[in-house]
């Protein structure tokens, strides 16, 4: 899934802006198969996750590339984690290729997602053309479903922008993007929302949280942590998770790779949490996994 994207990411030393329990407890969720399950989310009494797109057969779909595609979908869990009664998000307007890695407004009704541009792009580096990754606005009405596609003003087409996350108060919208200036393969960034109609101007995060790697998949929890994902020196191995404290005055703050079972040797992304700020889902390829990317479930955060 991670190559798709083109994207992604790890951080150095722990300070004490952050203390992980050694009481969480993992574990992988029945939805889990052969496909890949990723980037879930709950908004209300709903989970969205992103998931290939399949045939007719059950079997992934491919662009022109050999890539997956992806879709967007919606579900319920129970009081263990597990999500149930799973189906493609319910949407009015068609054509929206590759929709995946999406945030929400805490009232449901907005919603951004990773998607890709309508018209192609020169790669100059490697001399061909590619349909870069945007990021897509919609909007629910009941009876309709989602509907007003809209891509933000501020994705060039010349360039990716991606994995979308909210603050829980919905003033700002983080994402990753490989903009001139950058520190690495792709930074984290950062837009003033106003309304879910306009927009502030970009802004890269600090070298504190980028890294001359690649960072990806931020989430702001509750308490106003940044988590993400960095391929940085210094993890547990391939893509690791860290977290950093938006509120913290420390100058000299620095990112914290979390502990095991949140992370392994394997690729470890997409990282949510609840409200409770003690139970959540993230991503992981892992070893014993179902063969793509998986979802699992944690507590005691």
């Amino acid at each position: 899934m991670k190559t798709k994207f083109t994207l992604l990411l790890v951080l150095l030393s722990l300070n004490s802006t952050f203390s992980q329990s050694k009481d969480v407890e993992l574990k992988q969720l029945k939805i889990n198969n052969d496909l890949d399950h990723f980037a879930a989310r709950v908004v209300g009494q709903k989970i969205y996750f992103s998931s290939n797109l399949v045939n007719r057969r059950e079997k992934p779909l491919k662009d022109n590339f050999g890539q997956s595609i992806y879709g967007l979908y919606e579900g319920e869990f129970d009081g263990e984690g597990e999500i149930t009664n799973v189906k493609p998000i319910e949407k009015m307007e068609i054509g929206t290729f590759n929709m995946s890695i999406a945030t929400f407004s805490s009232d449901g009704k907005y919603m951004y997602f990773t998607s890709n541009a309508d018209r192609k792009a020169e790669n100059k580096i490697k001399g061909y053309n590619t349909r870069n990754l945007i990021i897509q606005r919609a909007e629910y009405i009941e009876g309709r479903g989602w509907v007003n596609f809209t891509t933000l003003p501020f994705c060039n087409p010349e360039n990716n922008f991606g994995h979308p996350a909210l603050s829980p108060d919905g003033s700002t919208l983080y994402f990753f993007a490989d903009l001139k200036g950058k520190k690495g393969k792709s930074d984290l960034y950062k837009v003033s929302v106003s309304n879910h109609e306009t927009y502030g101007e970009v802004e890269r995060l600090n070298d504190s949280i980028n890294s001359s790697r690649s960072e990806g998949y931020p989430f702001v929890s509750a308490d106003n942590k940044l988590y993400f994902t960095s391929d940085r020196r210094g993890g547990k191995g391939g893509l690791d998770i860290y977290v950093y404290d938006l509120e913290s005055d420390d100058e000299n703050q620095e990112a914290v790779c979390l502990d095991d079972p949140i992370n392994t040797i394997g690729d470890d992304f997409s990282f949510f949490l609840n409200d409770d700020l003690t139970t959540g889902y993230l991503s992981s390829r892992r070893t014993r996994g179902e063969g793509g990317d998986d979802l699992y479930y944690f507590n005691k955060f």
